[in-house]
C-alpha cells in the first residue's frame, strides 16, 4: 500500500526544503514537491512539521543480564518506547560472558531480540581472548553483518579487557575491517578508588562519581586511541562524558586519525548534583558508568558536538527498576549501573540543542541518525530520505510541547531520569519500514515486527592494506 506524508519541509544532515514523501511498501520511491497523491494511497498530514529520518540509536542494552539482575526493558518494549520519541532502529550489545563463544552468545541475542518492533543491529562484545575468539570475529563479520566488537575497559573481574586483549581484538578487528569500539575507563583504578571510597565510610550513590573521576576515563579514552593509532585501526568511544577524554578524541582527530566518539543525550543536561539527593532511590537511579559529571563538562560536550569531534548521540538506553537498584542499598558498588533514555532522546536534543541554536535542525538529523548511519555502515538504507532508503521516518512537530514523566512515558521503568523537564519539539508521526508505528499519542507496534540489520565491514575504509605495508616495511638503518 502507497503512503504519502504531504505538505511537510524535508530535513535530511544536508539541508532542508520542502517537499512530499511517496513510500511503496517499505521503501521511499519519490522524494518532491506537490507529488501526486496515488489512487487509495494513505496520507499523512505534515503542515507545519519537519519530516526526517527515523533516529538511530547506537548504543543500547535490551534484557541485558548484568550484575546479578536483568534489564527490565526487553527488545519489544524497548523498541516501542523508541518508536514515540521518533527512533526507528537501534544497535545494541551482545556481551559473552568470559570464556564463554561470541557465536553462542550472538544467537542468544537475537533470539531475545525476535521480538523487535523496529529495525535492530547488533555489536558484540569482545571479554576474553584466544584463537576460537578471533575465528568467531571472522565468521562474525563474514555470515552475520556484525562490523563492530566491542571492549569495555572497565568492570574488573568481570568483563573487563586488559591490554593483552585490547592488542589482539583490536588487530584482528583491523584484519577484517571492523570497526573497534570501547567503553573507556581505567578498570584497575576505578577497582581501587571503589575499595578507598567505601572504606571512608561513603556507601550512597554519592561514592559512585567519587570512583570514577574524569581522569579515569580520559586515561582511558587516549590508551585506546593510542594502540588504535600503532595497530591502524579506526576507534569509536562510547558515551564519551567529560572533558578529559574530549580532549584525546579531539587531540587524536586533529592529528588524522580516524577516531569517532558518542555522546549520550543524558550527558549533555544532567550534572553531578543528582548522586548528593537525599532520597536513596533517586540518587541510585542516576548511577551508570561514566557517572554524571559537574557543570563544566556538559559545556564541553555540547561544543564538541557542535565542532564535530564528537560525531552521534545514544542512551546507553539500560533500565533497571527501584526494586533492582535496591541491591546497592549499603553499598554503592552493588547498584547495577544503568539508566533509560530512548523515548526521550531526541527531544532533549531537539529542545536543548536546536531550539537554544546549539545545533541547526540538519545537524540534528546527523547527530541523531544520519553519521550512526554512516559509521556502521548502513547508509544510504537508513539515515537517510532519498529513494530507494527504507521508509523510517519521523514527522517532528518543533512547536509540540510535553512534561517527561514516568506516569506518561513508555520505557518499562518506574523512574525517568528527566523527570518534570518540559520540552518543546517532538514526534508526531513515527514509520518503521514504510509502517505507520506512532501517531500522535497512539502506538501501533507490532511484536516481532524489527528486521535484523546486516552491517558489512568496510576493508578499504581506512586503507588497512596501506597501513600493513608500512609496518611489515620499517625503514632500515645504517650503521657505521
Amino acid at each position: 500500500m502507497a503512503l504519502l506524508i504531504q505538505g511537510g519541509t524535508v530535513v535530511t544532515a544536508e539541508g532542508e526544503s520542502r517537499a512530499d514523501i511517496l513510500c511503496e511498501g517499505e521503501t521511499i520511491v519519490a522524494v518532491g514537491p506537490e507529488l501526486e497523491v496515488p489512487t487509495g494511497a494513505e496520507v499523512v498530514d505534515a503542515d507545519g512539521c519537519y519530516v526526517m529520518p527515523g533516529g538511530i540509536d547506537p548504543h543500547t542494552h535490551m534484557e541485558l543480564p548484568f550484575m546479578g539482575t536483568v534489564a527490565s526493558e526487553d527488545f519489544f518494549t524497548g523498541t516501542s518506547a523508541g518508536a514515540v520519541g521518533g527512533t526507528t532502529s537501534i544497535i545494541d550489545f551482545v556481551i559473552p560472558s568470559p570464556q564463554q563463544s561470541l557465536l553462542e552468545a550472538y544467537h542468544t541475542w537475537r533470539g531475545w531480540a525476535e521480538k523487535a518492533a523496529t529495525d535492530y543491529s547488533f555489536h558484540v562484545a569482545v571479554t576474553w581472548w584466544d584463537e576460537s575468539v578471533s575465528e568467531e570475529m571472522g565468521v562474525l563479520t563474514r555470515d552475520w553483518g556484525v562490523n563492530s566488537f566491542k571492549h569495555f575497559m572497565a568492570y574488573k573481574g568481570a568483563i573487563m579487557c586488559d591490554d593483552e586483549t585490547l592488542v589482539n581484538s583490536f588487530k584482528r578487528s583491523q584484519e577484517l575491517g571492523a570497526l573497534a569500539t570501547v567503553h573507556a575507563e581505567n578498570g584497575e583504578l576505578v577497582w581501587t578508588l571503589q575499595k578507598d571510597v567505601y572504606e571512608r565510610g561513603i556507601h550512597g550513590p554519592e561514592g559512585h562519581p567519587l570512583s570514577r573521576p574524569p581522569e579515569v576515563e580520559g586515561e582511558a579514552a587516549n590508551r585506546a586511541i593510542r594502540i588504535a593509532e600503532v595497530l591502524g585501526v579506526p576507534l569509536y568511544i562510547v558515551h564519551t562524558s567529560c572533558i578529559d577524554a574530549l580532549e584525546a578524541v579531539t587531540r587524536a582527530r586533529l592529528e588524522g586519525q580516524r577516531v569517532f566518539a558518542e555522546v549520550l543525550a543524558q550527558h549533555l543536561v544532567i550534572n553531578d548534583s543528582v548522586y548528593r539527593n537525599p532520597d536513596w532511590a533517586s540518587a541510585a537511579h542516576y548511577v551508570m558508568s561514566p557517572p554524571f559529571r559537574p557543570p563544566e563538562h556538559q559545556d564541553a560536550l555540547w561544543k564538541g558536538l557542535q565542532a564535530g569531534m564528537l560525531q552521534t548521540t545514544a542512551t546507553d538506553h539500560c533500565c533497571f527498576c527501584t526494586p533492582q537498584k535496591a541491591a546497592g542499598k549499603d553499598d554503592f558498588r552493588k547498584i547495577p549501573n544503568g539508566t533509560a533514555g530512548i523515548e526521550d532522546r531526541m527531544s532533549v536534543l531537539w529542545h536543548h540543542g536546536v531550539r537554544t541554536g546549539r545545533l541547526t535542525p540538519s545537524e540534528f538529523v546527523a547527530v541523531t541518525s544520519t553519521n550512526s548511519a554512516k559509521i556502521f555502515n548502513i547508509h544510504p538504507k537508513k539515515g537517510s530520505i532519498s529513494v530507494g532508503a527504507d521508509a523510517d521516518i519521523v514527522v517532528w512537530d518543533p512547536n509540540m510541547s510535553r512534561t517527561i514523566s514516568k506516569d506518561t512515558h513508555h520505557q518499562n521503568i518506574d523512574f525517568n531520569i528527566f523527570e518534570g523537564m518540559e520540552v518543546t519539539g517532538n514526534a508526531l508521526v513515527t514509520l518503521s519500514r514504510g509502517s505507520i508505528v506512532y501517531q500522535d499519542g497512539d502506538l501501533r507496534t507490532v511484536r516481532g515486527a524489527g528486521r535484523y540489520v546486516d552491517r558489512p565491514c568496510w576493508p578499504s575504509y581506512w586503507d588497512a592494506q596501506t597501513h600493513r605495508n608500512r609496518l611489515a616495511e620499517p625503514t632500515k638503518v645504517e650503521r657505521s
